[in-house]
């Protein structure tokens, strides 16, 4: 799969993998961000007309610590791009530059 020079091993890596995996895992980090933020939505509306349901509070807590969760992870995702495109262009910087992503 490598070139003699490596160009064709960099290049094939950056595009097809590590630039795609990164962009489908911040996808659908920030799908399931949305859905739990709807459902955080939901539950405050209905714990606004039924305020003293212990059980609807848990479960906006628990709701809500996970959508703290899925946030903290999109940070996590980001130092990972970050980390791997720095690493990616310390060894390919020679043979191929990636094309900017944001």
């Amino acid at each position: 799969m490598a070139a003699p020079d490596g160009t064709l091993n960099c290049e094939d890596y950056s595009m097809f993998q590590m630039m795609e995996a990164h962009l489908s895992r911040d996808k659908a980090i920030k799908a399931c961000i949305a859905q739990t933020s709807e459902v955080v939505g939901q539950l405050r509306e209905q714990r606004v007309k039924d305020s003293e349901n212990l059980a609807l509070i848990k479960q906006l807590r628990k709701e809500q610590t996970k959508l703290k969760l899925m946030q903290s992870e999109l940070n996590v995702e980001e130092v990972v791009n970050d980390r791997s495109l720095k690493v990616f262009n310390e060894r390919c910087r020679i043979h191929y530059t990636p094309p900017k992503v944001k």
